[in-house]
């Protein structure tokens, strides 16, 4: 899961338009830098169920959400899946180990819904930032808050139990959750699917 960034509907513009609003929280750009860095990105249509990522091909592209959801997981040697992170709009997924050191990819990228996402490759990534600084602090701060998500999340898993993972998933994003499988906010939240089913059933109990 990536920094989320609250704009306006994104269903009510276009995916170029969605982008162009997203950026501008992290850089003031002219109309020219703004055109620039947009269109350096290729719209996609993702149906349901769909990979955009699959283990042993190099993962070519970032991936910016503008509709849908996606989930990122790997698949132990043991046949079990493990959700590493999930994607909805104002989000970036793709598998970075293999982006970033274009190497094969070991993660899945699978669209949860039918999705619209737009791709830069990783080419057209680094032309960007050679370009212009603007565009490489927009990509660095990215990072950053990025990178703050996963520290967060590892601290998590290490020092809460799995009724506090759940309760602190859903403070920050109970407007996902219900658009995720059971098996998969399980996966993510390292448990099992009964368990995250009986946690829920709990609660339910207490408020009745």
């Amino acid at each position: 899961m990536c920094y989320r960034y609250v704009s306006h509907n994104p269903k009510q513009m276009t995916s170029n338009q969605h982008l162009k609003e997203y950026i501008h929280q992290f850089e003031e750009l002219s109309s020219h830098e703004t055109e620039e860095f947009a269109n350096a990105f290729e719209e996609v249509i993702v149906k349901k169920r769909q990979f955009i990522v699959q283990p042993g091909f190099t993962a070519q592209y970032r991936h910016f959400v503008s509709e849908g959801a996606f989930r990122c997981y790997v698949v132990g040697d043991n046949g079990s899946d493990h959700t590493i992170s999930f994607a909805i709009e104002d989000w970036w997924i793709t598998d970075y180990n293999s982006y970033i050191y274009q190497k094969p990819a070991t993660m899945f990228v699978l669209a949860l819904e039918d999705s619209v996402i737009l791709r830069i490759p990783y080419e057209k990534e680094h032309e960007l930032k050679k370009a212009n600084h603007k565009f490489e602090t927009i990509f660095r701060i990215m990072a950053e808050r990025g990178l703050a998500f996963y520290q967060r999340r590892v601290t998590s898993n290490l020092t809460l139990s799995a009724e506090e993972r759940y309760d602190n998933f859903m403070k920050r994003y109970a407007h996902i959750a219900q658009r995720l499988p059971q098996y998969a906010l399980a996966s993510f939240l390292g448990m099992t699917p009964e368990f995250l089913s009986k946690i829920r059933n709990n609660k339910v109990h207490k408020k009745s």
